[in-house]
């Protein structure tokens, strides 16, 4: 698909290039069924005997970091802190103790980011990088690193660099979970099943999210303010889809918890400012099914109250859909691998609204590809 058609940017082009890029990502880390040990046992090292994890990024990499705590916290057991990178390194060293130390950055060359990692290895952390580029200083100097497969991404805004983190994040929360003993053989096997699903179900759902959204983003021209609502780990994908729509189509837009709308953004709601609502359930988990249903109520109350409301739903979901104006389709999955699906809708929004309103969507103002000033 992407290989034969002539996109007219860089950012369309690597939003359609994310089901290789999350293919080849897999690959690298998983050898058919199982995860491949040789890829982890610097990981390995630098986890065993840290009974926590402190990430650090910034942007888009530190939305990957948050969905990473929960998955971390949930699936192997583990305390994790998230922090900004640029806050880090000026706090007090009276932070977690002895943990690992995990920086995610794209370009590998994050000025703040980097900073951090150094003073993570002076303080005698064991270190590990997430990187689209293993050349990369941040890759050399942690004592493990673990790349994506994304390749240049030449557009600004993060896409496809942004889902092989959530990849590798994942892959190396199961191998925590499985080296922790807080995972069969067989439930980490089920797990990686579940995200070779990924890649072929994307390249069969591109087009129809590509014209659905394209619609979508020229009835909301109108529109100056946004609200992206998620629940649990949906709640980073809320703030990275506002925060792709901010740098792409200079829009105001939030990412908050579903359930803070009311303590205080509420104020904001009405016709002219969209809620775009994640609203995905996974039926397995008893979790998931109490935060959609705590969804459902939300949603219908903002119906109600007159709210313009998109949201992101379940295949043949009726419940949020009915209750909105326009739900968006994404394919059934685990609770965790979700997020994989929900975001690529958001940034298609991103990337229409900011083409509706000629902007260089690939070199938005103000903004570089990788921020090595502070």
């Amino acid at each position: 698909m992407t290989t034969t058609r002539n996109f007219p940017h860089a950012m369309l082009r690597e939003i359609f290039e994310q089901p290789k890029a999350i293919a080849e990502t897999l690959a690298a880390y998983a050898d058919g069924k199982s995860l491949r040990e040789d890829v982890f046992s610097s990981a390995r090292q630098a986890l065993v005997g840290r009974d926590s994890i402190l990430i650090s990024a910034s942007g888009s990499s530190r939305h990957a970091g948050l969905s990473g705590e929960i998955l971390f916290e949930d699936l192997a057991g583990i305390a994790v802190d998230v922090e900004y990178a640029s806050e880090y390194i000026y706090r007090s060293t009276q932070t977690l103790r002895n943990p690992c130390f995990l920086v995610i950055s794209q370009s590998g060359e994050t000025a703040d980011t980097s900073e951090a990692l150094r003073e993570a290895i002076a303080r005698g952390c064991s270190t590990i990088a997430i990187t689209n580029r293993p050349e990369s200083s941040m890759a050399k100097l942690a004592s493990c690193s673990l790349p994506t497969m994304a390749g240049v991404e030449k557009a600004v805004p993060a896409t496809k660099s942004f889902t092989t983190q959530l990849v590798v994040l994942q892959l190396l929360a199961l191998y925590a979970a499985r080296i922790r003993g807080r995972m069969t053989r067989a439930v980490v096997e089920s797990h990686l099943a579940h995200l070779h699903e990924v890649p072929e179900a994307l390249e069969a759902v591109l087009p129809r999210w590509e014209k659905q959204v394209s619609q979508l983003a020229d009835s909301l021209q109108a529109s100056e303010t946004f609200l992206f609502l998620g629940r649990g780990v949906h709640y980073p994908i809320a703030r990275e889809g506002a925060l792709k729509l901010k740098e792409s189509a200079y829009i105001q837009a939030e990412g908050y918890p579903t359930g803070e709308l009311k303590h205080g953004p509420n104020a904001l709601v009405n016709r002219h400012n969209p809620l775009i609502v994640l609203a995905t359930c996974d039926p397995s988990s008893a979790d998931s099914l109490l935060r959609y249903e705590k969804t459902v109520n939300l949603v219908r109350d903002m119906n109600k109250q007159g709210a313009d409301i998109v949201s992101i739903v379940n295949e043949g979901d009726i419940r949020v859909a009915e209750l909105s104006r326009v739900a968006i389709e994404v394919p059934r999955a685990p609770e965790f691998i979700s997020p994989l699906y929900e975001v690529i809708p958001l940034q298609l929004l991103a990337y229409f609204m900011a083409i509706s309103r000629h902007i260089d969507v690939d070199n938005p103002r103000n903004l570089v590809k990788a921020v090595v000033q502070e």
